[in-house]
């Protein structure tokens, strides 16, 4: 048997119109009845703002509660690193130590400065570096060899060289302006 390219796309619209009606049908007759607030009944209001809330306040019928505290902790998330294995932290305490060596040392010399913080972590073999700050105080991160981050700070009176996990917000540090 021939078939005609007209006759089997007429089949298929029709079976589409076919489906499409009884689709529509099964929707009218499933959502009838299924009301069954009265006609005088009004409904309850859809909140227009969200509202701190305060004890012993009660809150217009128009607000959406929220708690203050708990929405600026979960604005911080950003800075909470994620867990590090710890064939990762393995990994990258040598290198810290030899950060950390290194940086003590310019802490020592009165040499603190930005490229002077940058080299020491490069010549431990990472690259990379994350810095921020000045010839006072410098904020340092970078990617450790197996995953997860060293990062610290040192100026003239702190030295502190840590390792963990990235920052929810990616990478070793926040972003300037956090």
């Amino acid at each position: 048997m021939t078939r005609i390219r007209g006759d089997r796309s007429r089949g298929t619209r029709l079976l589409l119109v076919i489906a499409t009606t009884m689709l529509l049908a099964g929707c009218a007759t499933a959502t009838t009845g299924l009301s069954t607030a009265s006609p005088t009944a009004s409904p309850s209001p859809t909140p227009t703002a969200a509202c701190p809330q305060v004890e012993g306040v009660e809150l217009p019928a128009d607000c959406a509660p929220y708690d203050p505290e708990n929405a600026m902790a979960q604005n911080d998330r950003y800075r909470d690193r994620v867990d590090l294995t710890e064939a990762s932290r393995t990994a990258a305490e040598r290198p810290a130590t030899d950060i950390r060596t290194a940086l003590e040392a310019l802490r020592a010399s009165g040499d603190l400065s930005v490229d002077a913080v940058e080299d020491a972590i490069s010549d431990a073999g990472l690259s990379d570096i994350q810095i921020i700050g000045d010839d006072r105080a410098v904020a340092f991160g970078v990617a450790a060899p197996e995953g997860g981050c060293i990062f610290g700070e040192v100026s003239a009176d702190v030295l502190t060289v840590e390792v963990g996990g990235i920052i929810m917000d990616g990478g070793c540090l926040p972003a300037v302006g956090h």
